[in-house]
């Protein structure tokens, strides 16, 4: 029988006032605590923090308290004869329970990740003071690391104080089944159940399920206290449905002690692991990992919801984007997360409470706790199919004592469940060391040296240091690392692509964070002028981070050994300095831009998918487009057909078909070479590439430029410098294009760009620029003959990789170069004016110095056109004093 303390309960904290509570729930919640004065506030290395303002890098929470606070109330219940009685709570930080005063011990090992339970059989007679002490200072266990953890920062979850979830007392026979836990492997059910007797007890125990071939029963003796009994292989029927991904399905086991009670779980049948190949298998057949890394953003409550309700809306939001695989960063989601997980067919990776980037696991009070946290996790989610892997913790760095105690949980878990995966921490040690040989898999951003996502903290990767193609991979990287791992692998918080702040959302939070670094954002931008035009930045930094993510997976989803990818992230991130990376708002809603729609997104994240190992995008008209073609297949049944491909354009249509390939499920297959004489055109065109196979497709953008040789026209005088006779021509009324040389010496007042937006956060990683990408004034004459959009895309990539001018003042500009909102600085790499007598169109995108390239011959060409026609004719005035600065 289950009687719910849910109500209201007297709280108290240091300050000595005593005011009610509603538990379950948190202090935030109920608007009992002290001004967020950032104490948590999250900062990278040598950067200080200031103290006593507006919190700028996170959301500020309204109440906060840390410390140790009392809930208090009197209950009334009568304990039927004989039965025992315990009290739960679901989720909460350290919790103590007093009964009139006397302190009850735990009944099961506390964790902040499992329920806490306290048994108050022999004490109970019918009504008494029960008071929690509730502690989310944590004392006696490894603060530093679980407030430093996904579990209790105040970037995101919050270091709440409270009760959360189920909040009860629960009474029980004498002798019961405490927990059964069913692990599927391999055609045959083991299942383990603990009883719990308060006397020694002897009967049958039996169990029974629709997909047993046969019920079992088996004669059991326990003494006092808690006995585990295992049936082994029980055979599972043949025709029993596996749980798969997308397919929950789950079926019933029933225990019953004889004479006693019985109890009914759920379960799913699924083999989890790695196949010969040393790829993630499920059910033996290879899949590809498509992870979203989810960091315990929930701004309204402070932390995770409860019930399988709202985590089922969460989790079909994901699916929405493509999602397979949910990883929790350094934290576990509460129950109901795995059951909704289940009934959607999603793949769960929690972690551990724990970030400790210094010295993991090697104090005492450590290696304790997260021991007892992951007995306890293996132990309450043991049930859910969904669950498929764990990790230590994020970032974990330790010594040789923390490694030998890595290697010791290792097999603490291997020996609890054998039916899961476990690796000793995602991205340990940011991949330097390599794998770690007792660990099941390994997820990191690179093998040493060796990359395995093309962006990032430095920028470093293939995205921005290497000419754009559609054939990266990271077979290279996969292969060194196979000469010494051959278990999993899959890459880690790929992505991290900025996208300027959507301010719609502010008008969101009604919970229990305050949005101060947005709102001090909108107001700098609206102190900049730039409130009329933000829509367009937003909707323009969001087209190109979605570009970036399309070329992160399916460079994984090329790389033939690597097992998958997760990212970061979906789901903006309101903290570390302001990270909005999403698709998503901090909210879990899509934000309201084309970029943003899930069609687009699951487009290319995704079990299917042609791949055509494009060597470029761009191309010079009468060339021949040869490239290699694949098929991804890491879906359920074989794929078999005719390839064909389409050559589609505004006056181009180019169809063919390549010879019937079969695909297996769980394989990259070669499927043949495209081989396409491209048309001669006598103007520059965006033309889309089609492939498909059977009822999948992928399509890519390529660009067809006429060859030319851009010369400069008579009446234009071109300068790499305002020297004196670039003065001369202005004074003369004269068309001046000034293209300096894109360097730091040439452009003293300049940032370097690159491709991309900017990573994670410059308050996070602030050696980077801040450059955001480009915004491309598509109603421009000088873009009649260079087919664009309004954001940068793949053509533009040797000219947005150069710098952009920083401005004295916001001018209107050709191609404007977006800045992080940590700066806001007016920047450009194309803008036109009236300087003097004449007109100045000036560059900063060096084109002179990438006549390699046929988009900036292009480019070039479509510029000196324009200036030599009528159409160039400036509005603003710009000073020659002003240009100077800008100039060497």
């Amino acid at each position: 029988m289950l009687y719910s303390l849910a109500g209201e309960w007297q709280a108290s904290i240091e300050n000595g006032a005593c005011v009610p509570i509603h538990l379950p729930g948190t202090l935030d919640e109920n608007r009992i605590g002290g001004r967020d004065a950032g104490q948590n506030q999250w900062s990278p290395d040598g950067v200080q923090i200031k103290k006593g303002g507006p919190i700028l890098t996170r959301l500020t929470r309204r109440y906060t308290y840390e410390g140790e606070a009392r809930f208090s109330r009197r209950i009334r219940f009568r304990l039927p004869a004989g039965e025992r009685l315990f009290l739960e709570a679901e989720r909460a930080r350290c919790l103590r329970l007093l009964l009139d005063g006397e302190e009850i011990p735990d009944f099961l090992p506390p964790t902040i990740s499992t329920p806490h339970v306290f048994e108050l059989t022999g004490r109970w007679r019918g009504e008494h003071e029960i008071t929690l002490l509730s502690d989310n200072s944590y004392p006696g266990l490894p603060r530093d690391a679980i407030v430093y953890s996904s579990a209790a920062t105040d970037e995101t979850q919050t270091n709440w104080n409270g009760v959360l979830g189920y909040f009860r007392l629960r009474t029980e026979k004498a002798v019961f089944l405490e927990s059964v836990r069913v692990y599927p492997a391999g055609g045959q059910l083991t299942v383990k159940a603990d009883i719990c007797a308060a006397y020694p007890w002897s009967g049958e125990l039996s169990v029974c399920s629709e997909s047993l071939k046969d019920a079992a029963c088996l004669p059991v003796s326990v003494s006092e206290g808690r006995t585990e009994i295992v049936l082994k292989n029980l055979p599972l029927r043949e025709d029993a449905a596996r749980w798969d991904e997308y397919e929950g399905k789950l079926y019933s086991l029933c225990t019953l002690l004889e004479g006693a009670e019985e109890k009914t779980v759920l379960f799913g049948i699924r083999d989890f692991g790695a196949n010969r190949e040393g790829r993630l298998a499920l059910n033996g057949r290879a899949f590809f990992l498509r992870g979203e890394a989810n960091c315990a953003e929930f701004p309204e409550t402070g932390h995770p919801p409860m019930s399988v309700e709202e985590w089922t809306e969460i989790l079909e939001t994901y699916r929405s984007y493509g999602v397979n695989c949910m990883r929790f960063h350094s934290h576990c989601p509460p129950e109901a997360a795995f059951s909704a997980a289940d009934q959607l067919g999603i793949l769960m990776q929690p972690e551990l409470s724990h970030w400790n980037p210094t010295d993991a696991f090697e104090s005492d009070e450590s290696f304790s706790y997260y021991r007892t946290e992951l007995t306890g996790i293996l132990r309450q989610l043991a049930n859910h199919p969904s669950f498929v892997m764990l990790t230590f913790g994020n970032e974990l760095i330790a010594s040789g004592k923390g490694h030998r105690r890595m290697d010791a949980l290792l097999k603490t878990a291997h020996s609890l469940d054998t039916t899961r995966l476990y690796a000793n921490g995602s991205n340990t040690h940011y991949g330097q060391l390599g794998c770690d040989e007792q660990s099941d898999f390994y997820t990191s951003n690179r093998w040493h040296e060796q990359y395995l996502r093309g962006t990032d903290s430095n920028m470093r990767g293939h995205i921005n240091e290497a000419y754009p193609s559609a054939a990266a991979n990271y077979n290279e990287a996969m292969e060194s690392l196979r000469e010494s791992y051959a278990k999993p692998v899959f890459s880690f918080e790929v992505g991290q692509f900025e996208v300027l702040p959507d301010f719609k959302e502010l008008q969101e939070f009604k919970g229990i964070s305050d949005p101060a670094n947005l709102r001090h954002i909108r107001e700098q931008v609206k102190k900049k002028g730039l409130l009329p035009l933000w829509e367009k930045y937003v909707e323009a930094t969001g087209e190109l981070s979605r570009i970036g993510y399309r070329e992160e997976v399916e460079a994984a989803m090329r790389t033939k050994q690597l097992s998958g990818i997760s990212l970061l992230g979906l789901q903006d991130f309101p903290g570390q300095g302001t990270a909005l990376v999403g698709m998503l708002n901090s909210h879990l809603r899509p934000k309201p831009y084309a970029f943003a729609e899930p069609e687009a997104f699951r487009s290319f994240f995704t079990d299917r998918l042609p791949l055509v190992l494009l060597e470029k995008y761009t191309y010079e008209s009468g060339e021949i487009l040869k490239a290699g073609l694949q098929i991804a297949n890491f879906g359920k049944v074989p794929l078999e057909g005719e390839v064909s491909y389409t050559l589609l354009g505004a006056d181009v249509r180019i169809t063919g078909t390549l010879k019937r390939v079969c695909c297996p499920a769980g394989q990259l297959k070669d499927a043949g070479t495209l081989c396409i004489s491209l048309p001669s055109l006598q103007r520059p065109q965006r033309l889309e590439l089609t492939v498909s196979l059977e009822d999948i497709s992928n399509r890519y953008p390529i660009w067809i430029y006429p060859p030319v040789k851009p010369v400069c026209p008579k009446a234009v005088h071109e300068a790499r410098r305002l020297d004196e006779a670039a003065v001369a021509a202005l004074q003369a009324g004269r068309a001046v294009y000034l293209s300096p040389p894109s360097t730091a010496k040439a452009l003293p007042q300049s940032v370097k760009a690159q491709f991309t937006t900017d990573f994670w956060s410059v308050g996070t990683f602030p050696g980077q620029s801040g450059a955001m990408g480009q915004l491309i004034d598509l109603s421009h004459p000088l873009f009649r003959d260079f087919p664009t959009e309004f954001h940068t895309n793949w053509q533009w990539w040797p000219m947005a990789c150069q710098r952009a001018a920083i401005l004295p003042e916001p001018y209107p500009a050709i191609i404007t170069e977006m800045d992080s909102y940590a700066y806001l600085r007016p920047m450009a790499q194309l803008l036109e004016c009236r300087c003097g007598n004449g007109r100045v169109l000036f560059s900063t995108l060096g084109l002179q110095d990438l006549q390699a390239y046929p988009e900036a011959r292009a480019l070039l060409f479509s510029i000196y056109r324009y200036m030599a026609s009528g159409e160039f004719q400036p509005q603003q005035q710009i000073a020659l004093e002003t240009l100077q600065t800008l100039v060497c």
